[in-house]
């Protein structure tokens, strides 16, 4: 199933045509999506006192491919909907205290993986093309994508000519720092769960402006990927209060270094030059002090 819908408009327009079982399992997601999207097919069997296969089919009368892909648009709908406060109610109920450091370290690691394991190579280096050719980059990220963003540009205003970080807030002063974006540029776009509408804004205008686009999010369903011309797709699964960034983050240290390879050579002056600037000024401390000359042995 591909179609962008939303699950629980599909499943009560469905609804009159499900089996008896097939509507317990429909009103028990209605109600308590927020738990059944964590659940396995034989637990949520359990909960509404059908078996298994009938979930199975189920999640294939709705269109689905399998009961696994049927899990992931109730988790996308949990995480793209789901308040703070309910945030917290579904950690509560998935993990003790003394679980918390194991299972949050765990879903990191996780998204790390399906990230790598999914993430085409191809679009990859084309997007790191993308950037190193354009004129002028921008870079937006609202709500906790912002700390990636300014991430991002503190490493590629050392490696490329013009970066721009879109530091505004509002979506007026958004638009106006964008302004002069046109198809020699390009824009780095991060949205995750709870979708930023500014960042949707943002990618729309950079879209119609023609400027190459690239968005860093979670999945093809995300409000900002019809705008992508490279999509980098990056796994954030975990629905507590954070949001879950190492897998988006880890793309972003891979572009960074990409680029500093394709441009070493044009940067190599420059950066030997900061480096020079750097210590004479001495912007960095030593991680150890040296022992002081009048220091003796005992």
């Amino acid at each position: 199933m591909t179609l962008k819908i939303d699950l629980i408009a599909h499943i009560t327009r469905q609804m009159p045509k499900f089996s008896k079982g097939q509507r317990l399992i429909a009103s028990y997601i209605l109600e308590h999506y927020d738990t059944a999207a964590y659940m396995t097919a034989y637990a949520l069997g359990e909960a509404v006192g059908v078996s298994e296969s009938t979930v199975v089919r189920f999640a294939t009368e709705l269109g689905f491919s399998g009961y696994p892909r049927l899990q992931e648009a109730m988790q996308e709908l949990v995480r793209s909907k789901l308040t703070s406060v309910q945030r917290v109610e579904v950690t509560r109920a998935r993990m003790r205290d003394d679980e918390v450091l194991e299972n949050v370290m765990s879903y990191d690691m996780a998204n790390i993986r399906k990230t790598l394991a999914e993430l085409d190579p191809a679009v990859f280096d084309a997007a790191v093309e993308a950037l190193v050719q354009a004129r002028r980059v921008y870079i937006f990220g609202a709500g906790s994508c912002r700390a990636l963003a300014n991430f991002l540009a503190y490493y590629l205003k050392l490696l490329l000519p013009d970066v721009r970080l879109i530091a505004a807030v509002g979506e007026t002063e958004i638009l106006e720092e964008m302004f002069p974006i046109n198809q020699d540029d390009a824009i780095i776009g991060l949205s995750f769960p709870r979708y930023s509408s500014r960042a949707v804004k943002a990618l729309h205008f950079a879209h119609s402006r023609g400027a190459q686009v690239i968005a860093v999010t979670d999945t093809q369903r995300s409000p900002i990927a019809d705008f992508a011309t490279y999509l980098l797709l990056a796994h954030s699964d975990m629905a507590t209060i954070v949001d879950s960034l190492v897998a988006p983050l880890s793309i972003i240290n891979a572009l960074t270094v990409a680029i500093s390879l394709k441009r070493m050579e044009a940067n190599r002056a420059t950066l030997t030059e900061l480096e020079s600037l750097w210590e004479t000024y001495h912007v960095y401390q030593p991680a150890e002090k040296q022992p002081s000359e009048n220091t003796h042995d005992e």
